[in-house]
């Protein structure tokens, strides 16, 4: 597996790592035994770093890495998870109490004294742009409560704020084939800064699994049912907030351009980490199988598929199909 430094952390992860969602909440049932499966088969694939956030099943996901990371001995496995959505997204519930409250939480849950990385989770525009977020979060680093700090965002004016604080270790925004603005916008001053970014939703909620259709159906305590048009957070969250049937003609077009043997999501997640800035990409995965083949995706990095090629078709179908309704947006 490809690494990829962590500057501010002086360590290399994994050009795929693991999003952890899924293991948690919101995405149907994943029992105990295959999240411990998922996890286990992503790290003997050469993943070296998964994403969770204190509010995935109400600190189940980092529960379940706590436990797996526990039995391994020299796992080398950076644990990143993400904190400030157990009250409301609120400027005044971002205080440096809540701060400590919720670490010390995700710190019993992942069994850990020291957090790998914190990242705020898609906080208000006000509290990215304040100084005295970054003063508490400071702190915590002062305490060795955590190790280094980061924000995920839902926009690119939101990337690019958290950048221009120099204590920012790492930006998670979503990029993918229907969300190419960060590369313009945020790819390259985060590069410049030395900070990460970590690429999430990097499938469009499976959309680029090229598997749907329009009549595809999902479970109703999945988000891909109940949140498809922002009605419980950010719509951008749900296939990137595109309109399912236009993701659905956008992934087959993409899936007709590419040789046979290469599957869209193997080939979607090497054209995420092969762009310049990006540290790793963050797929989720709900069993041994998906976790397996998003991990053996960073063998196309080295050779099986074109990607300048795939590339280009990118380009040219969200410039017709989707640049229009997603490009203003985020």
């Amino acid at each position: 597996m490809r690494q990829n430094r962590l500057a501010h952390l002086r360590r290399n992860v994994s050009a795929i790592g693991l999003g952890t969602w899924q293991l948690g909440a919101d995405w149907g049932s994943v029992s105990e035994d295959d999240a411990l499966g998922v996890l286990a088969a992503s790290a003997d694939h050469g993943v070296t770093l998964f994403d969770t956030a204190d509010v995935y099943g109400d600190g189940r996901s980092e529960s379940l890495i706590g436990r797996f990371l526990a039995g391994r001995s020299g796992h080398g496995i950076t644990a990143a998870t993400k904190m400030g959505r157990r009250l409301d997204q609120v400027p005044q519930n971002y205080t440096p109490e809540n701060f400590r409250g919720w670490t010390e939480r995700s710190r019993r849950n992942l069994g850990v004294d020291t957090l790998d990385l914190v990242q705020l989770h898609c906080p208000p525009s006000a509290v990215i742009e304040d100084d005295a977020t970054y003063d508490a979060l400071d702190a915590l680093m002062a305490d060795g409560a955590i190790a280094a700090y980061g924000v995920s965002v839902e926009t690119c004016a939101q990337a690019l704020a958290a950048i221009a604080h120099p204590g920012v270790a790492a930006v998670q925004i979503i990029v993918n084939p229907f969300r190419l603005k960060p590369l313009d916008d945020v790819l390259p001053m985060a590069r410049a800064a030395g900070v990460a970014v970590f690429a999430r939703v990097p499938l469009a909620s499976g959309l680029l699994s090229g598997r749907y259709t329009a009549h595809t159906t999902f479970a109703p305590d999945d988000h891909r049912t109940f949140n498809r048009h922002g009605e419980a957070f950010d719509r951008g969250e749900t296939f990137s907030g595109v309109d399912f049937e236009t993701g659905v003609r956008a992934a087959h077009e993409l899936s007709a351009a590419l040789p046979d043997g290469v599957s869209l999501p193997a080939a979607t997640l090497a054209w995420i980490a092969s762009r310049p800035g990006v540290t790793a990409v963050i797929p989720g995965a709900r069993n041994v199988a998906q976790a397996t083949a998003n991990a053996e995706s960073a063998a196309l990095l080295d050779g099986g598929v074109d990607l300048d090629a795939f590339d280009a078709v990118v380009r040219d179908v969200y410039d017709r199909l989707l640049r229009a309704q997603i490009h203003p947006q985020w």
